[in-house]
């Protein structure tokens, strides 16, 4: 009777724990036949879906099987066992392999990385006939399946389904489907992005993305109480100062030709826009050498983009004598005005930190989560065209606060992986990177350990009496007070220096980051930060904002910013300024930390970099 109990406890905790569409899921799970010999009837774990339900995720099958089956180590069931209680899933095929007697099918439908293996057995008389003979089925093949599980006897499953019928719902020729059994190279799946979900890397990604992303709004919005806000993609301001930015052209304005009336000015900004571009694309390329700001090339290409850029906008022009209006025939088609549809040039946002800090300065800690875009001409494994930004503005704070929350967050979202894509961490472990799993205990695990905190000038210091020891070894070894800290200087802050562990450093030169960071007052530094960690360098960046106007306008005019592009982000110190500071995390580079794949292009659905945007 307490067992009987128990186990009718254990199906009722099991289904509350379902997701909504699956609680409709009944579980009649009968131990009707214990070990003890006065319960001689049956032994059979059934699992079946109710009318209403139609099919169950291949995930919470297994989580029910394996709970029930830990149930009572006494049930057991056999071939010679049939049932008529019975579950159906769908999914995709991952292998097929068939016997004189037996065909085995692992069945995958992406809800976890393991799949469900499906038996179909030839000769049994005890369960329907299933004849798949005249099926093509094949991987990459989509079934739906109905049977009943069973304990496995083999070693890499702990149950199966014992298939009672078996539908082919769209077929996969095996001599065009371009994902074989073997194991393929991660740049060929970049080819066939639209299938790579299918493979067992691509899809273990995806779910580890998906939960972040989750995670996320659970920590921020949901736990710390901030408040989501979604800036806008189209913008006229530049957050970084860089002007690596996409302009928005219109079919209209693209289209020249006659029906514009202009086309040879449409052209001209065509081509300036083009060599706005190709003028990013080399300021990209000498920052990534190493070179900040200040450095006199780049201030040379950087006035040079800024005067092309300003060219672009709008000039009144003479009002033209008045002439007749021809009257039209039907033959005649109007000018169109040749103008921009946002009345000056629009770009794809870098950022959406200027427009969160309006709401930051009004409900208070505020974070958004969403795509930005960056005309970068590069095409290294760390770099994407478009990629999403996660962006945290907090009211009434200063750089510490910052650090705080940002370390917080990096902690509590590595404990939400940890625990709900175990099975994903493990595989990326043993494929990938062998440390993975242990860097990501001592982040936020049972391990975890407060992350490091140095000063700029100091890591400078120990950087350059490491270097000492031996040039040679190091691809930039001039460093001093100014350098912009390339990843090989980060990484052996992280991995050597604080051994293997995650660090901040802060107080940067004020030559090398953003006009809108807070000057320190020893006049050469800013409260910004960067958050280091092991294999990756850089991952977060944050400041303290500049609160004060007449500080800001200052050190706009000396950057060559147009004060009048940025008149709302000066409102707001001129209206209620207070202290306040944010952060930035790449998300593809955070999915690369915790999934330990290298190469950022394989952290997002469908990679953007020059010269590709396929699919």
């Amino acid at each position: 009777m307490l067992h009987l109990l128990a186990t009718s406890m254990l199906t009722s905790a099991l289904v509350m724990n379902l997701p909504a569409r699956s609680r409709q899921i009944l579980i009649r799970g009968a131990l009707s036949r214990f070990s003890s010999p006065h319960h001689p009837s049956s032994s059979t774990v059934r699992l079946y879906a109710s009318s209403s339900s139609s099919s169950l995720k291949i995930k919470n099958l297994k989580a029910l099987a394996a709970e029930l089956g830990s149930s009572s180590t006494s049930a057991s069931t056999s071939s010679s066992d049939p049932t008529t209680t019975t579950t159906t899933i769908n999914g995709w095929v991952r292998t097929i392999r068939t016997q004189k007697t037996i065909t085995f099918i692992n069945l995958n439908d992406g809800s976890s990385l393991s799949g469900c293996q499906c038996v179909i057995l030839h000769d049994d008389t005890s369960t329907p006939a299933v004849d798949i003979s005249a099926l093509d089925i094949s991987t990459g093949a989509s079934l739906s399946v109905t049977g009943f599980l069973r304990p496995s006897s083999g070693g890499s499953q702990s149950f199966e389904l014992v298939v009672n019928s078996l539908s082919l719902l769209g077929s996969s020729p095996p001599s065009s489907y371009p994902l074989a059994k073997k194991r393929h190279s991660l740049e060929y799946l970049r080819t066939i992005a639209h299938l790579r979900p299918r493979t067992n890397t691509i899809s273990s990604v995806a779910r580890v993305r998906s939960r972040l992303a989750q995670g996320v709004h659970e920590v921020l919005g949901g736990e710390e109480g901030h408040h989501f806000v979604q800036t806008p993609i189209i913008t006229m301001s530049d957050a970084e100062g860089g002007g690596e930015m996409f302009r928005i052209v219109t079919g209209d304005q693209s289209d020249g030709g006659e029906e514009q009336g202009g086309g040879g000015e449409q052209l001209d900004s065509q081509q300036l826009s083009a060599e706005i571009t190709s003028l990013g694309g080399q300021i990209s390329k000498l920052k990534s050498d190493g070179k900040s700001n200040k450095d006199p090339q780049v201030a040379q290409l950087v006035a040079e983009m800024l005067a092309k850029k300003a060219s672009l906008s709008p000039q009144p022009k003479p009002t033209p004598t008045p002439t007749p209006t021809p009257t039209p025939t039907p033959t005649s088609k109007p000018n169109k005005p040749n103008k921009e549809f946002f009345s000056k040039p629009a770009y794809l946002t870098v950022s959406g930190q200027l427009s969160l800090e309006t709401h930051c300065l009004a409900l208070g800690d505020v974070y958004n989560f969403g795509p930005t875009f960056r005309a970068e001409n590069s095409e290294t494994k760390r770099h994407l065209a478009e990629f999403t930004m996660l962006e945290v503005e907090l009211a009434f704070a200063g750089m510490s606060q910052a650090m705080d929350s940002a370390e917080g967050l990096l902690k509590r979202l590595t404990k939400i992986v940890l625990t709900d894509c175990e099975e994903e961490i493990d595989f990326f472990t043993m494929q990938y990177d062998k440390t993975l799993k242990d860097r990501l205990l001592r982040l936020g695990g049972e391990g975890e350990q407060a992350f490091k905190r140095i000063a700029y000038t100091d890591a400078v210091k120990l950087l350059q009496a490491e270097i000492a020891k031996d040039e040679s070894k190091w691809a930039f070894p001039d460093v001093k007070f100014g350098t912009d800290l390339a990843t090989e200087h980060e990484r052996w802050l992280t991995e050597v220096h604080f051994d293997n562990r995650p660090c901040f450093v802060y107080n940067y030169p004020r030559k090398i980051k953003a006009f809108y960071m807070r000057d320190n007052d020893d006049g050469e530094t800013v409260g910004a930060f960067d958050l280091l960690v092991p294999k990756m360098g850089e991952l977060i960046g944050g400041s303290q904002r500049e609160e004060r106007l007449e500080v800001l306008e200052r050190k706009m005019d000396m950057l060559g910013l147009d004060q009048e592009e940025y008149w709302w982000y000066l409102d707001l110190r001129r209206f209620g300024t207070i202290e306040h500071a944010g952060y930035g995390i790449g998300f593809e580079r955070l999915v690369c930390y915790v999934c330990g794949v290298e190469n950022i292009r394989d952290a997002i659905a469908f990679p953007r970099w020059n010269g590709n945007a396929e699919f």
